[in-house]
């Protein structure tokens, strides 16, 4: 095979450039990349059209150069790429793999709704969750997301993950929700005790409903760490029971994290109200519609907050 560099390297040298450019290009037409272009299209380029092509080369070539030393103005996140099109050299910019990455992973992230919940649940994911002395929870959660997955539009019934401080229950469920979101999955984690007091300082105002409005239909919602506050009559009754019930009816799958188990959220939790009142039947009828969307698996070990 003849020598591309050499062999344009003499037109070169007769084209009437100045020599310092006619350098630079030449240097350009040495780059491994564009070798490879002119041999893989050799038959269909003719030297006079690599001449004519010069500009583009070297500004490809430049641009990666300048790219490669941090030193590109170019938008961040794209690429030159050289091709052959109608016998000439042509540069587009495209987006870097690293951009289509970062893209991907963005588009993933927003199938994940966080309510007062830490940004970094995004990172979750359930190979990295410890396994060890919670396999129940870890078998749980593989479990639900192949069924679901498998048949979406059946009823398939959340996890109540209840354990004490710092067990892995958020974590748990923000891998999940990863899990489904990679397959197009949108998904809501919401933490309830902020998520009570937003309503709480918004009464009277236009916020309340379209937020209750969107918790309540997204496909999959996950309610962390119900328990933890002093519960109202209204926010039990007006709030959370219109939540449930709608996924109820509606055959939503829907999670739960809590400090305390099912049957100590009927008693500490829903039965009396922030007032001191007891009403165990209002508590009765949601605790009803909890053990239907969920079923409970207790989560036990070390505090890993504390690691």
């Amino acid at each position: 095979m003849k020598d591309i560099g050499k062999e344009f390297g003499k037109e070169l040298a007769s084209h009437h450039w100045n020599e310092n450019y006619r350098q630079l290009v030449k240097q350009a037409f040495a780059d491994p990349e564009v070798q490879a272009l002119i041999a893989k299209h050799r038959s269909e380029l003719t030297n006079e059209e690599l001449k004519r092509s010069a500009s583009k080369v070297y500004e490809f070539v430049t641009i990666k150069n300048q790219l490669k030393r941090g030193e590109s103005t170019l938008a961040p996140g794209y690429e030159p790429k050289l091709s052959v099109v109608n016998h000439t050299f042509e540069v587009a910019y495209v987006p870097s793999q690293q951009l289509l990455v970062e893209r991907k992973l963005a588009e993933v992230h927003s199938r994940v709704k966080l309510l007062n919940l830490p940004k970094s649940l995004r990172q979750a994911s359930l190979a990295d969750f410890e396994i060890a002395g919670r396999e129940q929870a870890a078998n749980a959660a593989t479990e639900f997301i192949q069924q679901y997955l498998t048949t979406p539009h059946e009823f398939h019934q959340g996890l109540y993950l209840s354990g004490s401080f710092g067990v892995g229950k958020t974590y748990l469920l923000a891998a999940i929700a990863n899990q489904l979101a990679a397959e197009n999955i949108i998904s809501m984690l919401v933490h309830f005790p902020s998520f009570a007091v937003k309503l709480k300082n918004s009464i009277g105002t236009s916020q309340n409903t379209p937020l209750i409005e969107t918790v309540k239909k997204v496909p999959v919602l996950m309610l962390d760490d119900i328990g933890a506050d002093q519960l109202s009559s209204w926010i039990r009754d007006d709030v959370l029971g219109v939540i449930l019930q709608y996924r109820m009816q509606e055959q939503l799958a829907t999670f739960f994290s809590s400090n305390l188990s099912q049957q100590q959220l009927l008693g500490e939790y829903l039965t009396v109200n922030n007032r001191g009142e007891a009403e165990p039947l209002k508590a009765q009828r949601i605790m009803e519609r909890v053990r239907y969307l969920s079923r409970e698996i207790v989560m036990i070990g070390q505090n890993r907050r504390r690691q």
